[in-house]
């Protein structure tokens, strides 16, 4: 109590620059305590220092506008509501937390084979979908589903982890077959095609499963064929808590030093057992911080 009386007696000025050296939630959290806290804690000061240095070029990859009276207002409404940036194909946003920069790439620019051919995959409009459009898998042996961000563009000194975005349709099928995800750096620019995708994961276990678990122990039960993996020493399904009806599988992590000069690569992919899949409703690929 008696340090906060000390701290009582300062400057607004001075309380906003201790304030703005915590994260937004201890901001929010300081704003409830008293009137003076709250003029120093809402402040432009403060939250300044809490959005990116570049918020102001990633509002300019925008066509929508954000009428924002205040830069608390302003973080609060990025971390509330992503706004699609590069036409439509990625979204941006705050994590309410921290402050970090978050993405979603939208499921037309990332690399999906036979992607573009309507016998193997459909692309669809959905009220639900943070873009305008998702596509839907209707047929293949060979499921890969790849993106990519530059590093430059995440928050630096930061673990961020990627998640593949979906849903399952009514007619899902094959998707009980262990697939496998991985996150990894490469060069700035970097061509898909080497090496290639069998060579990048070799070795890697088969661990996921992008149907979840209820679903699958359902399938056993009914009986339905499905072949031995020994391989899998630890399974992973998806989480289905997100909030928003769609189901996110975690692909991987990378630590974001802030001084690379590269992309990160995020795959998922299926294309050992030739078993044929179908029912994946793809929306994008998310990249976000890891909270403490």
């Amino acid at each position: 109590m008696e340090n906060a009386a000390v701290m009582m007696d300062l400057p607004e000025g001075c309380i906003a620059n201790v304030i703005g050296l915590t994260t937004p939630r201890d901001a929010c959290r300081l704003s409830l305590t008293s009137t003076d806290f709250k003029s120093a804690a809402d402040s432009d000061a403060v939250w300044d220092k809490f959005l990116p240095p570049d918020t102001s070029e990633m509002l300019s990859r925008s066509e929508s506008a954000i009428d924002a009276k205040s830069k608390k207002e302003l973080f609060l409404t990025l971390s509330d509501n992503p706004i699609l940036i590069d036409d439509g194909k990625m979204s941006f946003s705050l994590d309410k937390w921290s402050g970090k920069k978050c993405y979603m790439i939208a499921a037309r620019r990332l690399r999906i084979a036979w992607g573009d051919t309507p016998i193997y995959w459909t692309w669809k409009s959905l009220p639900e979908s943070r873009f305008k459009e998702a596509v839907e898998l209707r047929l293949v042996c060979w499921l890969e589903i790849r993106g990519r961000i530059e590093t430059r563009m995440m928050s630096p000194s930061t673990t961020y982890k990627a998640f593949l975005v979906y849903k399952l349709t009514g007619d899902t099928y094959g998707l009980h077959w262990p697939a496998v995800v991985t996150v990894g750096a490469r060069a700035y620019g970097f061509d898909y095609e080497c090496p290639g995708l069998k060579e990048i994961t070799a070795g890697i276990k088969r661990t996921v499963f992008l149907a979840p678990q209820r679903v699958i122990q359902s399938e056993l039960e009914a009986g339905r064929r499905m072949r031995p993996n020994h391989e899998i020493s630890e399974a992973k399904f998806p989480n289905e808590g997100r909030g928003d009806g769609w189901l996110e599988m975690e692909l991987g992590e990378f630590h974001c030093q802030g001084d690379e000069d590269g992309e990160l690569e995020m795959i998922c992919c299926e294309i050992e057992t030739g078993m044929s899949k179908r029912g994946l409703l793809v929306q994008g690929i998310e990249v976000r911080p890891e909270r403490e």
